[in-house]
């Protein structure tokens, strides 16, 4: 790792709001990584006639359980929970809940919490718990697959327009400019209304409009990179523009990217949770946070469900931007500037100690 490198993990180590932050968030992440594990309505495994089963991986039938139906087995049917037991034993998750699980149990949804359903339920009697978790994990790798995609492409424009000019720039400006001033949400609801909605479909169309958080960032520091000395000398060496874009420029230009991506990834959750939120975001049966909302707005005699989904959407939203003031300013040049001259102590850290 090199001394600059080194200063800028030491400036993030010093942010313990930032430090703790992305361990909670990574915490949270993986644990809904394995949701189907945590919150299910088919066990892990279990074990019929000494032999065991994934039901997770492969589908079984009522037949092959020793029953009539040839249909999937219903794992939470007494009937077929008296056949496994009977032959063998059962391993469930901690939830025998999945976000999709109806609970015909309870007379009246939504449900206050419960001993069974820990959150309560929402009004199509499903577990909010294993929907918070599912959706937890949904958002996050929606957001992530759109802060790379728009990233990329918001990164590949300003570049061409930064480090080019000249008439490249104008016409990249004009059509950035043009693309700025289209109405962005009555767009999406147009385009979300015309096509099935689905993961992919909404991935394009917000792609459509993300990227340009990040263009005019990328064009300044390519215009104020294309002008080093070093980067004239690899010209003047005969070095191909492809070469110099990739190992000298982008390099230095991707600190101030950087800083924005926690900031993107923020934005993206946001989007989807206000398209779902509104009818135009994904299938109706996905497990959404906005349509988790949206039921809380359709049930306010069931204060819990905004209560529940409100403190979930803000503690991740809070945590990515804690996150990413701490990335900020491990990649501010001053801060990194002044742990050099201060001999490997953050500034504030020194502050702290003369004071002591």
């Amino acid at each position: 790792m090199t001394p600059l490198n080194q200063r800028r993990l030491e400036i993030f180590k010093s942010n313990r709001r930032g430090v703790w932050s992305l361990r909670i968030f990574l915490g949270l992440f993986v644990v809904s990584l394995f949701a189907e594990f945590i919150a299910n309505d088919k066990p892990i495994v279990f074990s019929y006639e000494n032999e065991l089963h994934f039901p997770m991986l492969f589908r079984y039938t009522e037949t092959d359980l020793g029953g009539v139906l040839e249909s999937e087995a219903e794992y939470r049917d007494p009937y077929v929970i008296e056949l496994i037991e009977g032959n063998g034993w059962a391993l469930w998750p901690p939830i025998r809940f999945s976000f999709n699980t109806i609970d015909y149990s309870y007379e009246v949804a939504p449900s206050p919490p419960d001993g069974v359903h820990l959150l309560g339920t929402d009004g199509g009697a499903t577990d909010v718990l294993a929907k918070l978790l599912y959706g937890f994990r949904l958002s996050v790798l929606f957001g992530l697959s759109l802060t790379l995609i728009s990233s990329s492409i918001g990164v590949t424009v300003g570049a061409l327009q930064g480090y080019f000019g000249g008439l490249v720039d104008l016409i990249g400006q004009r059509l950035v400019e043009i693309q700025t001033g289209l109405p962005i949400l009555f767009v999406l609801i147009i385009l979300a209304s015309i096509v099935e909605p689905n993961v992919f479909w909404l991935l394009a169309i917000l792609a459509l409009f993300s990227w340009m958080a990040l263009v005019g960032v990328v064009r300044a520091e390519f215009l104020r990179t294309r002008n080093f000395e070093f980067v004239r000398a690899a010209k003047a060496l005969g070095v191909s523009e492809t070469t110099i874009l990739r190992r000298h420029v982008l390099p230095n230009a991707m600190v101030a990217t950087l800083t924005y991506l926690p900031f993107i990834l923020n934005g993206s959750i946001t989007s989807l949770t206000a398209l779902d939120f509104q009818g135009f975001g994904l299938p109706i049966d996905s497990p959404s946070l906005g349509r988790l909302l949206s039921s809380a707005k359709a049930n306010l005699q069931a204060p819990w469900l905004g209560i529940f989904v409100f403190i979930t959407l803000a503690s991740l939203l809070t945590l990515l931007i804690f996150i990413g003031e701490a990335i900020r300013d491990a990649l501010d040049p001053r801060r990194s500037l002044d742990l050099a001259r201060t001999g490997g102590a953050p500034t504030d850290t020194v502050a702290l100690q003369t004071q002591a």
